[in-house]
């Protein structure tokens, strides 16, 4: 290759990184883009182990530029094309705004305007530490979690794959460095669970009539009408959105069984109705002792109650738990519940009932799991009655307080050594 004078050709330089080799990258020329209609150089690579690799792609690049094969690159911007991609994403839409939402706070923000074709791996490596470590106001004052920064890489892992060939020549996420699943891990607390004392004095807080004049026993009155949806979380361990979804014509009485075919999501602002399987798999099927459906008995009859006090404002969708009557401004009696609406109810009888600040009612799950395995039932059936890929996940995840197996380990543990008798 022929000497070039100064702007025309590239040299290759030594990148430092961090807690790994340096590496050797490449510009190209300075040369004309009849994309952009500018004199441009850009990075061809950045991750050549050695100058010799680096020098030989330039060299490369030199032949298809001079044969007319490098195809001309676009100025797009990233946020415009990460606008793109997600627009056309053919994902749940759940999904797609839990995309749209880090999109928008986390990404655009800070390298929304940087092109597309000058985005490198130290780029996202700079963006992961700046939110890992910056106070995020959408985020309480904290700065992200590990885990949520590495959802972050992976939204731009996807819309980056998405733009090679085509815009880019190499997916830069792909040597960039998120956390790790051991800083996640670190990150992740434990969650807060109630034995099962704690729980039966919990349920008859909650079936407790108000005793007031107009009360009735909670058929029609509103101080019961939550109670049987508290219930089915603490004595099922189904998710929110799969409690909300319950329909009673997927209601087994005989068999004592209740599929899940349907679940409440939040989208964005909004909350819809939509089916829980994908790809036409099959129903999921969880069984439950006959008092839980004596407790789906009585709901039904405050439902018919209901249907029949509000007459045409009734718009039935067949939901165990659908909204009722109570403050009903709209005709919207009958159809799905808002699922915030749902977790403001909690909080506040958490509040009253005097529960632990941070319990979710998605800690009902982590509680009934707990207390299942604690109690010595077999690990399969628990795992399978709550939906998990494999037994081992579900004690390895749930499994969190084991003081009175770990005692009686201990206890024939020494016993079969002879402890006892030394002292």
């Amino acid at each position: 290759m022929s000497k070039r004078g100064n702007g025309l050709g590239g040299t290759p330089v030594e990148i430092p990184r961090k807690g790994r080799p340096n590496t050797w990258g490449v510009r190209t020329p300075l040369h004309f883009n009849k994309a952009t209609g500018k004199r441009e150089r850009y990075w061809i690579g950045r991750e050549y182990k050695t100058k010799t690799e680096a020098e030989k792609a330039l060299r490369t690049w030199h032949t298809d530029h001079e044969a007319g094969t490098i195809a001309a690159r676009s100025d797009m911007k990233l946020g415009d094309w990460l606008d793109k991609w997600h627009g056309n994403l053919r994902k749940e839409g759940t999904t797609v705004a839990g995309y749209e939402t880090k999109i928008r706070l986390h990404i655009k923000p800070h390298i929304g305007g940087t092109t597309l074709c000058e985005v490198t791996d130290d780029t996202l490596d700079d963006l992961y530490r700046l939110l890992e470590t910056v106070p995020c106001p959408t985020n309480a004052g904290k700065p992200l979690g590990a885990k949520s920064v590495r959802h972050v890489h992976n939204i731009l892992s996807g819309a980056l794959g998405a733009a090679v060939p085509k815009l880019i020549p190499a997916n830069p996420a792909a040597t960039a460095n998120p956390p790790t699943g051991r800083e996640i891990r670190a990150q992740e607390r434990d969650f807060p669970t109630l034995d099962d004392d704690q729980t039966g004095r919990f349920l008859g807080a909650v079936w407790e009539p108000c005793g007031n004049r107009a009360c009735d026993g909670g058929l029609t009155h509103h101080c019961l009408r939550d109670a049987p949806l508290w219930t089915v979380y603490a004595a099922t361990g189904v998710r929110r959105s799969e409690a909300l979804g319950m329909k009673w014509s997927l209601i087994n009485w005989d068999e004592g069984s209740i599929e899940l075919g349907w679940v409440v999501v939040e989208e964005g602002n909004m909350y819809r109705l939509r089916k829980l399987t994908k790809d036409g798999d099959a129903n999921a099927v969880i069984y439950v002792d006959q008092s839980v459906m004596n407790v789906l008995k009585w709901q039904w009859e405050r439902q018919q109650a209901e249907r029949k006090r509000l007459g045409a404002a009734w718009m039935d969708h067949d939901l165990v738990f659908a909204r009722d009557g109570f403050k009903l401004y709209r005709g919207e009696a009958g159809g799905p519940q808002d699922p915030e609406k749902v977790s403001a109810r909690w909080r506040t009888l958490r509040t009253r009932l005097k529960l632990p600040e941070d319990f979710r009612i998605h800690d009902w799950r982590h509680s009934k799991v707990t207390n299942d395995l604690e109690a010595g039932e077999n690990p399969v059936e628990v795992s399978a009655n709550v939906r998990h890929h494999s037994p081992g996940y579900t004690m390895a995840r749930y499994g969190h307080s084991r003081k009175n197996g770990a005692r009686k380990l201990a206890a024939s543990s020494a016993g079969r050594l002879g402890l006892a008798a030394l002292v």
